[in-house]
């Protein structure tokens, strides 16, 4: 509809073959770039008698030429900017983009401006100055790919684990930062293959790290780790990289004792609902009692055990979870300390038979 709905006509570069026609329903502005000048103004002539309701029949028009599959421009997909003097200051980038890769341009934060590219499968943010990130990447639906390699991080927040990352996010590079740990919830991005946490200062890898069941490439070089968590064990990888870290050398014989007897009225409580699979929720307890649920223990015995139990650390090969394992250390391990539980003392003492007949 053009009869009375032209707000405006910007016309100071028709020589350039450019002009931008305002409209006033809907309320968008209407580029033309890269015309013939004689052309455009012919058209903008028509446009004009048109807003003022002249027929049809008299507005000069020529016949309309398809235009060669050449001249057509197509919708921009990727653009890769390597420099601070490449960033797009004050023009935005294409809606239409899938990848974006904006490193060594010195950002100290995520620009507002990239959260509204819903179309983007993957960013690459690496070798910047970034300390923290927004929730709203979890706005970015499609977002399949994450690299924030050679930045500032000191956390990936509980939020962004929560978000619709949960069902796109494949890869996920977080190496060469300064996280010391992960929330709880970032094992909810289930989706997660590869997972690069390299060079941060992580003093522990996420309690349930069992449940990326879709992980196959994990390295987690040259942090702080004093040993694996007992979920670690459910993990089915291709290649693992767990070299440089500081591990505790096991000792079976020497546990941490946390067991209470007789057992609080919470733990016992807490023990039936997750043995006997009862259904939980926030609706039903206490928000605090389902985070303390979703992180208990599991004992050998396969039991369910919260806050009262038997820990100690053992020797496990990472070839058990796999299939390639880069040395722990300079002497050819692939071994590393792994966090067992026990419910009882009478689990303990059946594990503690074992583990000495079979030394």
């Amino acid at each position: 509809q053009v009869q009375e709905n032209i707000e405006r006509f910007f016309t100071r570069f028709v020589e350039e073959g450019k002009a931008t026609v305002r409209l006033r329903e809907p309320a968008v502005d209407v580029c033309l770039s890269k015309a013939n000048a004689s052309n455009l103004k012919n058209f903008l002539s028509a446009v004009r008698l048109a807003h003022q309701g002249t027929d049809i029949g008299a507005l000069p028009l020529s016949a309309l030429v398809p235009a060669k599959t050449s001249e057509v421009e197509k919708p921009k997909t990727k653009m890769i900017i390597t420099s601070r003097r490449d960033y797009p200051l004050t023009k935005n980038f294409p809606y239409s983009l899938e990848h974006l890769q904006a490193s060594y341009c010195k950002l100290a934060r995520i620009d507002m401006r990239v959260l509204c590219l819903k179309k983007l499968r993957k960013l690459d943010l690496s070798h910047n100055h970034i300390k923290q990130l927004p929730a709203t990447i979890g706005d970015l639906i499609c977002l399949q790919e994450l690299n924030l390699h050679d930045n500032h991080l000191e956390s990936f927040s509980g939020a962004l684990c929560n978000s619709t990352l949960q069902k796109s996010l494949q890869f996920l590079d977080l190496s060469q930062n300064k996280i010391k740990a992960l929330p709880i919830q970032f094992c909810q991005l289930r989706e997660l293959v590869n997972l690069k946490l390299d060079d941060n200062e992580l003093i522990r890898l996420p309690f349930k790290i069992g449940q990326l069941d879709h992980l196959r490439f994990l390295s987690a070089a040259r942090n702080k780790l004093p040993f694996l968590p007992s979920d670690f064990r459910k993990l089915c990888l291709e290649n693992l990289d767990l070299f440089g870290n500081p591990f505790e050398q096991p000792n079976p014989l020497v546990p941490n004792i946390q067991l209470k007897i007789p057992l609080t009225l919470l733990e016992c409580a807490a023990r039936a609902t997750l043995n006997y699979r009862i259904p939980y929720g926030c609706h039903l307890l206490p928000s605090h009692l389902c985070e303390d649920l979703e992180v208990a223990k599991t004992c050998q015995c396969g039991s369910a055990c919260l806050s009262s139990f038997i820990q100690i650390t053992v020797t496990m090969n990472l070839h058990h979870v796999a299939h390639t394992v880069v040395l722990v250390d300079n002497m050819g391990g692939t071994e590393a300390p792994i966090i067992c539980y026990f419910c009882s003392l009478d689990c303990y003492s059946q594990f503690l038979d074992r583990y000495l007949q079979s030394n």
